[in-house]
């Protein structure tokens, strides 16, 4: 009974002080049951590696988010009352021009006439960014998915408060190099988190901080 009780182990039972101690004497834990896989004797297991930080990739998700909001938001309130129905304005000679234009499509002025569809899939990848925000614990991944969610924030304002009405707005747009759609810094905030999020893609980082390799 001695010999099956060491190798198989007692139930542990709180001492006098209130701790408990395996039946051997042994910390609980070490390799004193003689469980197979256990460490050895003496030895304490480490505990699994717990991810950490959450919350701080959450406030950088948001951060990125409320900067690219804002910069795009005052952005297209200095053209329209600047630029918007005056001549187009050279940056950097004729490669490069601030030219206001309203665009009831999508990104660069393509699909004019899903004004309506592009503002439903514009609040839905708002939704899906935010529920992913609680399995975030990657800082590269927050800082994609805040471009993504300023940017589609930023053109789904004009979609609900620009003419001609509310989820058919037209997106002021302003931003013209030579021999390339029109577009804004709203635009410019989802393609950057798109491309961002491609390559962490390709080096096999997930949101939730794994790495992992096919």
């Amino acid at each position: 009974m001695a010999e099956a009780e060491r190798i198989i182990g007692t139930p542990d039972t709180p001492d006098d002080g209130g701790q408990r101690t395996a039946a051997a004497g042994a910390p609980v834990g070490s390799g004193a049951a003689g469980v197979p896989g256990e460490a050895g004797a003496g030895e304490r297991q480490a505990p699994a590696p717990r991810r950490t930080g959450r919350g701080r990739r959450i406030a950088v998700l948001f951060a990125v988010a409320t900067f690219a909001y804002a910069l795009d938001l005052i952005s297209k309130m200095l053209v329209v009352s600047r630029l918007e129905g005056h001549a187009p304005i050279q940056v950097v000679g004729d490669l490069l021009e601030l030219h206001a234009i309203r665009n009831p499509g999508a990104a660069f002025g393509f699909g004019a006439a899903f004004t309506v569809i592009f503002t439903l899939i514009a609040a839905a990848v708002i939704v899906v960014i935010i529920r992913l925000a609680r399995k975030l614990y990657s800082f590269p991944w927050a800082v994609a998915l805040g471009l993504l969610l300023g940017g589609a924030l930023g053109n789904l304002t004009d979609r609900i408060f620009r003419a001609p009405g509310v989820f058919e707005g037209e997106v002021v747009d302003f931003i013209a190099p030579k021999g390339f759609a029109v577009f804004n810094l709203a635009d410019s905030a989802i393609v950057c988190g798109g491309i961002l999020i491609v390559l962490l893609s390709f080096r096999g980082l997930d949101p939730d901080g794994t790495v992992h390799k096919d």
